[in-house]
């Protein structure tokens, strides 16, 4: 009966969960929802905010390391003599606190302090990286929506030209070549939306790994479009002085260079001495001295206290190949630091070069969709009346097709290249 109840509280409790779950997600998702949700539920920054919260506790550790400590101990002993059995009873606190140790434990707060900030700094980062992902998939999502906009719109157009045609046809207006032609260019035009739907389910499915939602979960996307033009906010120097000043891995990458120096600096203080001083309190009772239990607890009662001094002689040259390796890590420190400031810069950059370019095949791009856009509404006017023939105008939307693609990726392209440039200098990405 127990266990049953049991695993009915389990379910209960697991099925309050996943309606928890299921209340803290949108109905509709926007980017901004969507960033938000991963900065909270992605799994590899929930481990890292976990690897905060053990280097949080090695700080706590270390700060109370500089206190006194109390231990209280109790024993009961017979031991057999020649004599007979003895029984002995013994009560006592005992304390030390360290007085000097060569700044051994300061410097262990400051490296654990270190520690701590790099592992805060590690899950801003893991931030950062997955913005940026996630405002790749969601542009990519929105893309794909504007592109099936589009093609619908085409398509519609076909089959109201093949209505069209096949009402001529009966008057014996158009010949039955040109019909089969505009059916065949419906039937394209539905299977080319039909793989537009299907890219859009993909870029969806990306999104949703990116966001760690199970594939069963109904997701929808806002179908607003809030993609427009982001201005670039700082010029390519400014930009990469900005990041080194603010980015979470170089920031880092320099405290880790410290975390290295005072690890050293740990490593040279056990070469000093330690001075402690210690404490004591004790009593305690033996069946063969003379005076009943509770007099020798009060007479045998003691007070201790006394300074001990520690003086390293040899060590097996521990100590000297901890510094070796303490001077080795501040070097790879150095180096580590160099790279992520190298690699930082070159992205900037990269994203800087891609923002120039994406703007620029964005404004051509635009103005090619506004031209071809109003060919083929001219051209589809002729065709209804006649005054044009079928060849030109398939070829007039195929320039049109090739023309609108080209925009909505062109658009879509230099806004994300914009958003994350921009990001890279500490600029938030929230639509």
């Amino acid at each position: 009966m127990i266990k049953q109840v049991r695993y009915i509280l389990a379910i209960l409790i697991f099925g309050t969960g996943l309606i928890a779950s299921a209340q803290e997600m949108p109905k509709v998702w926007d980017l901004k929802a969507c960033i938000a949700y991963a900065k909270e539920k992605n799994i590899n920054i929930n481990n890292l905010k976990l690897s905060a919260g053990v280097a949080e506790q090695s700080l706590i550790a270390a700060k109370a390391a500089t206190l006194p400590n109390l231990t209280g101990s109790a024993s009961q002993a017979l031991t057999n003599y020649k004599t007979g059995l003895q029984n002995s009873t013994g009560v006592g606190l005992n304390s030390d606190l360290v007085l000097y140790n060569g700044s051994y434990l300061k410097n262990d707060i400051k490296s654990k302090n270190l520690s701590y900030q790099v592992a805060n700094l590690s899950v801003s980062a893991a931030e950062n990286d997955v913005t940026i992902s996630i405002t790749q998939a969601y542009l990519n999502v929105l893309l794909a929506k504007e592109n099936i906009t589009y093609l619908q719109d085409l398509m519609n157009t076909s089959k109201a030209q093949v209505d069209r045609a096949t009402a001529q046809l009966k008057f014996g207006t158009i010949a039955k070549k040109d019909l089969l032609q505009l059916q065949a260019t419906y039937a394209s035009d539905k299977y080319t939306l039909v793989t537009a739907e299907n890219t859009l389910q993909q870029n969806i499915l990306t999104l949703k790994q990116l966001l760690q939602i199970p594939t069963s979960t109904p997701f929808e996307v806002n179908t607003v479009d809030t993609v427009s033009n982001v201005n670039i906010v700082d010029n390519l120097n400014t930009a990469q002085e900005k990041a080194l000043s603010i980015r979470p891995e170089v920031k880092a990458g320099e405290l880790s260079v410290q975390l290295q120096s005072v690890e050293l600096e740990k490593a040279k203080s056990t070469l000093k001495p330690t001075l402690s001083l210690d404490g004591a309190l004790h009593t305690g009772y033996n069946s063969v001295n003379s005076g009943n239990f509770g007099y020798q607890f009060n007479n045998g009662f003691y007070q201790n206290v006394g300074l001990t001094l520690a003086i390293p002689i040899f060590d097996r040259k521990v100590t000297r190949t901890n510094v070796a390796k303490a001077n080795i890590g501040i070097e790879q420190a150095r180096l580590s630091l160099l790279d992520t400031k190298t690699t930082l810069t070159q992205s900037i950059e990269r994203a800087y070069i891609n923002v120039k370019n994406a703007n620029s095949q964005y404004e051509a791009a635009k103005e090619q969709f506004v031209y071809t856009g109003e060919a083929l509404r001219i051209s589809n006017a002729a065709l209804a009346q006649g005054t044009n023939n079928i060849v030109e105008n398939l070829q007039q939307k195929n320039l049109y097709v090739q023309a609108m693609q080209a925009f909505v990726q062109a658009k879509y392209t230099a806004n994300l290249y914009t958003k994350i440039y921009n990001f890279y200098i500490g600029e938030p990405i929230t639509n």
